[in-house]
């Protein structure tokens, strides 16, 4: 099991938020590419970032600058998704470097873009994220909530040809209450999809929760404001996730 660091980027600086609430906004750094480095120095497979400002359909170009900065100096995979609603936008992305593109808003409202892309790039570089408030899908910064169920959206997705989803509760992100296992136990069991868990996550104990359940579809999960905080440590929570 992969454990992601999370880098959200709010008008280029490294934040976290609490239930995606914009205003509730806390800045760990200035300088994303300082965090960037302290994850990779610590020993992460892969980063997560994630354009809130594109998520919240601010303008503004300060993140995607901040993403080349990482990208120029951290020998990581990324996979990199906030407001990537278009064919272009997919395109510019992967070219700037990153490895793997996450859709959301996106995948709801024009799905035929996931499955265009899946077939330009194939299934190891889309990713779709799945963020819902009590079970049914949240868009556009998860300021909108809609009346799919993130199972339902989840075995559309497949459908179409996507392999791997990263789903988020909302009204547990940034909260440290502890990762939902049961609803994402559920979706990769609805879906047989390879499913990343995200939201919450506040101790070791849920990154062995979740790795007790890796064969059932568990393959990944981000790590945001635990680490943050110091509740966890990177180099312990991977030697967990890799049965350690």
């Amino acid at each position: 099991m992969i454990v992601y660091p999370a880098i959200d980027l709010r008008k280029g600086r490294c934040v976290r938020l609490i239930q995606g609430d914009a205003t509730a906004e806390t800045v760990f750094s200035q300088d994303p590419v300082e965090i960037a480095l302290r994850w990779a120095a610590q020993g992460a497979e892969w980063l997560h970032i994630v354009n809130l400002d594109g998520a919240l359909g601010e303008a503004g170009t300060a993140n995607m600058a901040a993403l080349e900065r990482i990208l120029q100096v951290v020998e990581l995979p990324i996979q990199f998704g906030g407001g990537v609603r278009s064919l272009e936008d997919i395109a510019r992305v992967l070219e700037k470097g990153a490895q793997r593109v996450i859709l959301g808003t996106v995948a709801v409202r024009h799905p035929q873009i996931v499955r265009e892309a899946i077939i330009r790039y194939g299934p190891e570089r889309i990713c779709v994220g799945i963020d819902a408030r009590a079970g049914q899908v949240a868009i556009h910064g998860w300021v909108d909530t809609t009346p799919l169920t993130a199972n339902m959206l989840a075995q559309k997705m497949a459908k179409l040809g996507v392999q791997r989803i990263i789903y988020t509760d909302v009204q547990r992100d940034g909260t440290l209450q502890g990762v939902n296992i049961a609803a994402t136990l559920e979706l990769a069991r609805a879906s047989g999809l390879q499913v990343i868990a995200s939201g919450g996550v506040a101790s070791l104990e849920d990154i062995r929760a979740l790795r007790a359940h890796e064969k059932e579809g568990i393959e990944g999960v981000i790590v945001g404001m635990a680490l943050y905080r110091g509740a966890i440590q990177l180099d312990e929570a991977i030697r967990i996730a890799q049965g350690g």
